[in-house]
């Protein structure tokens, strides 16, 4: 059974606590859908972004913004500025084309983004719903126990944890990595603060590299994969350099933690029926939505909801074993079976089957636990950045940067930019833009909006989830003392993406 004391709890536990990071997670899948939606009628769009009203949007935008990072002090939701300002910007957009006698071009803008909301919207609340059925049944609990029972030094968890972000982030995402080794570093440092802030810098920049190389690990690889401009196994080029990134500030950072051992923990976990299957459905799911993409030139959406399909046939085989389970239960206790539950009413029924038994899994309960404000963030977010890509303004923001600055020195600040601002965003400014670069520079910018944000605590979602999970020890201000640790891995992972991958720009 699973040990339930307070530094034991389990990325499970420690969900309903973390919407500001999922709603960041969301984010970053909304950037593989965002990069098309203000192309699609490129040929008949209109520079208005000198008109007063035009520049109201940007104001508004920039409102909204100021309240999603503002979203802990306000305690208000990130969703909701965003989503409000989509609907005034969008009006806007509107009445303004309409003036100029155009009154296509707005409604042929804005249908083109919700429908890629859609696609991304899906892709996500399958993926949400993978990763919450594994935490159900105890996946990443398991992992977390053995690593802290097992009496590895401090120095070996903080390499260990790295290293496990690093491979892990990839196939999960770096969301959920960073907050799995950030409660190991939490459950082994105990009350040394100096080394769960150390570790859980090296765990932030780890599943920020790590998510790097895979179409799968971060937002911006899941946008440029989308859009087509890189295929699935051209990401892996990256492998090096994202490497590089995370071990240069990792090996500067970890002499400064000791080689002292942690007080012995014992805990003991058993896993669900079924743990290991899911994994395995998850390992077709994400093969489907490559194969999707790749071979049969549809959305990656298609193989994800096929295993969203499949993952709820396997959710209904659990729920009638474990009916079948319980009212064995029952009768052996009172020898009648009257107080079996009806299968096909708690499938309908999520209310009456948690009331029937506690331990009956019911796929709708990993739907529900899905981080909804990340979704509609997303959506807001999609649409303020599209209407505002509609009137004009993400071109001429081009041609300031990759007109005058050149592609490497813009993609260079492109992720700098993403630790102040968010890579999301940015990356779906760049995407949208679409500016004449070479593979190699498609590459370098999908590598720097992707550990850009590692300089700073608040520059990705990752780092976000980690100062909420460890509040109060990992801070901005500890993890900033650290940046030029980071900014120097920064440094290096550009200069080894342009040694080895050379031939490509």
């Amino acid at each position: 059974m699973i040990d339930k004391t307070p530094w034991k709890k389990g990325i499970r536990q420690s969900l309903p606590e973390r919407t500001s990071v999922a709603g960041l997670l969301a984010m970053l899948l909304i950037g593989m859908f965002l990069p098309g939606m203000a192309l699609a009628s490129a040929g008949t769009l209109q520079d208005f972004t000198g008109h007063s009203w035009a520049i109201v949007c940007v104001v508004i935008f920039v409102l909204a913004y100021a309240l999603v990072i503002g979203e802990e002090a306000l305690h208000l939701r990130k969703s909701k500025p965003v989503i409000v300002a989509a609907g005034i910007i969008w009006a806007i957009v509107a009445v303004i084309y309409s003036q100029s006698g155009d009154n296509h071009t707005a409604e042929q803008a804005i249908r083109h983004n919700l429908l890629e909301f859609a696609e991304l919207f899906l892709f996500l609340l399958a993926a949400m719903t993978y990763i919450n059925t594994m935490e159900e049944r105890g996946i990443f609990d398991a992992l977390r126990i053995w690593l802290v029972t097992r009496g590895f030094s401090l120095k070996s968890i903080f390499w260990m944890t790295g290293v496990l972000a690093f491979f892990i982030s990839p196939v999960a995402d770096n969301l959920t990595t960073a907050l799995l080794m950030a409660t190991v570093a939490m459950a082994v440092g105990g009350t040394n603060t100096k080394f769960v802030l150390l570790a859980c810098i090296n765990i932030v920049v780890a599943a920020n590299a790590g998510g790097a190389f895979s179409p799968f690990g971060d937002i911006t690889t899941l946008m440029v994969w989308q859009k087509g401009i890189v295929q699935f196994q051209e990401f892996f080029v990256l492998f090096i350099p994202s490497l590089v990134n995370w071990l240069v500030p990792a090996v500067i950072i970890s002499f400064a933690i000791s080689k002292d051992k942690p007080t012995a923990i014992d805990a003991e976990i058993e896993l669900k029926h079924g743990a290991w299957f899911v994994v395995g459905l998850f390992i077709l799911t994400i093969t489907m939505a490559v194969s999707s993409h790749n071979f049969l030139h549809m959305p990656p959406v298609l193989g994800m909801m096929t295993g969203l399909g499949l993952l709820k046939f396997f959710g209904y085989y659990l729920k009638k074993r474990e009916q079948r389970l319980h009212a064995n239960h029952e009768v052996g206790e009172s020898g009648f079976g009257e107080h079996q539950l009806d299968l096909e009413e708690t499938e309908t029924n999520p209310e009456k089957a948690q009331a029937g038994s506690a331990e009956h899994y019911n796929i709708f309960r990993s739907l529900e636990r899905a981080e909804w404000d990340t979704l509609m963030f997303f959506y807001g977010i999609i649409l303020c950045v599209g209407g505002l890509g509609t009137l004009g303004y993400l071109a001429l923001v081009s041609e300031m940067m990759y007109g005058g600055l050149g592609a490497t020195n813009a993609n260079i600040i492109v992720g700098v930019l993403s630790a102040i601002v968010d890579n999301i965003p940015v990356m779906f400014a760049v995407l949208s833009m679409m500016p004449d670069m070479s593979q190699g520079q498609w590459l370098l910018v999908t590598l720097t909006a992707g550990v850009g944000g590692s300089m700073l605590s608040i520059g990705s979602a990752a780092g976000v989830a980690v100062m909420g999970q460890a509040r109060g020890i990992y801070t901005f201000f500890g993890h900033m003392r650290w940046t030029w640790a980071i900014a120097l891995g920064y440094a290096a992972s550009i200069w080894v993406h342009f040694l080895v991958n050379g031939d490509l720009f």
